[in-house]
């Protein structure tokens, strides 16, 4: 396991910067730039994600007082892993994939975040994932740090058996740094209950004992919550709603378009149309489909169980992908993979509100232009916090070995996302910043406080 300098020194001086995409600078310029911490020499675009992130840390950086001299703290994860993952494929050839486990910050308690499969993952987007997760957790005051995990996999491509395989290897692999007290993955992108029952399963052999606590989003049949799977669509639903009522618009006819039909944007748009809202517009990775009058929910969700996208629903027109973003509508639900509007596509936004479902899917650019345009944005790290918040239930449980039922995580959900949004929106308001700066005021003294009274050690 390489340490966080010792990787950034990998990566600036192995090779042609391949894992930087930089162009060649001298030597002196390199040391400098190691012995300075690289990401705040870099531009965001440069760093993707963590750029993002480490810019949102910026901003927020004025409205900390005497804790800002502990914010080089939330700008390095605290620790670093990345794993090769070796398997044999059905047809007797071996396969090598790259792995990782970033715990960005356990000022709090345990690392907490989930593991996503993707072709297109990169150590920056674990690095900021894992980030946005410190802020998620301590934003909703849960006792956790932020971590996250991924593999570099196309999983379509693998057979049941190979991603058994592969899932069982990156435990494996990772083990030494996960644990019920330690940090607990949970399901992300192209993982689910059953990749998690493989994770338990795989460290419960290597531990000698059944560790049902190691990871959360697990199978109801070994130790799963109640209301997990809908948990991140209905803090979406909850936070739009406190949202609206205090801009004053009703959610009984508000026009609703939703990119990303998943776990996430499927059940938000479920709620949203059970609420009498007109969900008009979902994108997914295939296509785009509109309808002013509103789609019908269920019927789409069906045809999407049925066919893997929206792409053919007869009762809808089907737009192009730029379109989708051009759709007059008053909530926005980007509920699909990060950076989706930017500086690009900002303008064209027809929304009073964007209720940020996936993580990151804003640009601090794009932030900045719906910001001047009047739309009100509900950032990721509380509009996407109730997947989390049920994780947390589903922890304690697994603890107390003793289950609720799923009236009561559904109540509990929501009174922590309301409590929570009304506090974020109380701080924007002292402070006369958006939303998402509040939500990181809070989150960052939260867990600076944490750092401060804890101390270094040795």
């Amino acid at each position: 396991m390489q340490g966080w300098h010792e990787l950034r020194h990998k990566q600036l001086w192995t090779g042609p910067r391949r894992g930087l995409n930089l162009p060649p600078v001298s030597l002196k310029k390199e040391s400098k730039m190691i012995q300075n911490h690289l990401p705040s020499y870099l531009h965001p675009e440069q760093l993707g994600a963590w750029g993002i992130y480490l810019e949102q840390i910026d901003r927020v950086a004025p409205y900390l007082g005497h804790l800002s001299r502990w914010i080089e703290t939330l700008k390095r994860p605290k620790r670093i892993l990345i794993v090769d993952v070796p398997i044999e494929l059905d047809n007797g050839t071996v396969a090598h994939f790259e792995g990782y486990r970033v715990q960005h910050n356990t000022s709090r308690g345990p690392g907490k975040g989930g593991v996503r499969f993707h072709q297109d993952v990169t150590l920056y987007e674990v690095m900021a994932l894992s980030a946005w997760m410190s802020v998620k957790n301590a934003a909703v005051n849960l006792p956790f740090g932020g971590a996250k995990g991924g593999v570099r996999v196309d999983p379509r491509t693998l057979s049941r058996g190979e991603l058994e395989r592969v899932t069982r290897r990156y435990t494996s692999e990772i083990g030494l740094i996960i644990g019920p007290t330690k940090d607990i993955p949970a399901p992300d992108v192209n993982t689910n209950e059953q990749i998690m029952a493989w994770m338990m399963d795989t460290y419960s052999m290597n531990e000698g004992a059944t560790a049902t606590g190691v990871v959360t989003g697990k199978p109801i049949a070994l130790g799963g919550s109640l209301g997990r799977k809908d948990a991140t669509g209905r803090g979406v639903f909850t936070v739009a709603e406190e949202a609206a009522r205090r801009i004053g618009l009703d959610l009984k006819g508000a026009r609703v378009a939703v990119q990303g039909l998943g776990n996430v944007g499927g059940v938000a748009a479920r709620l949203f149309a059970q609420a009498g809202s007109r969900v008009v517009a979902v994108q997914d990775h295939a296509g785009t489909v509109y309808n002013e009058a509103g789609l019908d929910v269920p019927a789409l969700l069906a045809h999407v169980a049925q066919h893997g996208s929206v792409q053919g629903f007869g009762s809808a027109e089907s737009l192009s992908m730029d379109r989708f973003w051009q759709v007059p509508c008053d909530i926005l639900v980007p509920a699909a993979l990060e950076q989706q509007i930017t500086a690009a596509n900002a303008h064209q936004i027809q929304a009073r509100m964007v209720i940020e479902g996936a993580n990151g899917p804003t640009t601090p650019e794009a932030d900045d232009i719906l910001h001047e345009r009047g739309i009100l944005v509900v950032p990721d790290v509380i509009a996407n916090a109730g997947g989390v918040t049920v994780s947390y239930f589903e922890w304690v449980q697994d603890f107390s070995s003793f289950f609720w039922s799923e009236d009561e995580i559904n109540a509990r959900l929501v009174r922590i996302m309301r409590e929570a949004f009304e506090s974020i929106w109380k701080v924007a308001d002292e402070h006369k910043v958006s939303l998402r700066t509040a939500t990181f005021i809070i989150a960052c003294t939260r867990m600076l406080q944490a750092r401060e009274l804890r101390g270094l050690y040795p």
